[in-house]
């Protein structure tokens, strides 16, 4: 299985456990979780999450992918497909990028990897993502990539304020 590839800026490879020190970098910042059900982390949390993501690679078969990116030789974030159903053929993508990287295109790039990969390598049908209705930075990644807006998720994700909506995106083989 292909554990590295290369976009016009990123590099996507796959994790390795002395990333976690990179992982804490962004991990630990209440802005890039304030979405997400997990974080601020503490290292021990990054840390852990590292060694899940080496854990769930070695899991035949492997349904689990995530890989660091890097740009210019440094770890600036994650992206990560997973194969939600088999028989299905469905995939999920997700990303994240150190703040400090933001509005450079990057998130759009790992995007466009990930769903790449899952088409071409994973042979899947269909790649969906989500996010909450706030983070207009990633709704608007989603919809450059081509994914269809199919609607809103009410109250599907428990996070620190509350419940939150997701919007769902997709995009299918053949649109690809």
């Amino acid at each position: 299985m292909i554990d590295h590839f290369k976009g016009e800026s990123v590099i996507l490879r796959a994790m390795e456990r002395q990333d976690w020190e990179a992982v804490h970098a962004y991990a630990s910042q209440p802005i890039v979780c304030q979405y997400q059900p997990w974080g601020p982390n503490s290292e021990k949390e990054s840390y852990e999450f590292v060694t899940q993501v080496m854990l769930d690679a070695s899991i035949i078969p492997r349904s689990r992918f995530v890989f660091a990116v890097i740009v210019k030789e440094r770890v600036i974030g994650a992206g990560e497909i997973n194969i939600r159903d088999s028989s299905n053929r469905q995939g999920e993508i997700g990303y994240i990028i150190h703040p400090d990287y933001w509005a450079n295109g990057y998130a759009t790039e790992v995007s466009k990897l990930l769903i790449d990969f899952g088409f071409k390598t994973l042979n899947l049908h269909r790649i969906f993502a989500t996010c909450d209705p706030r983070n207009v930075g990633s709704a608007k990644v989603l919809e450059k990539v081509g994914m269809t807006n199919e609607g809103r998720i009410r109250q599907d994700l428990l996070l620190r304020d509350g419940w939150r909506d997701s919007l769902l995106y997709s995009i299918l083989m053949h649109e690809w």
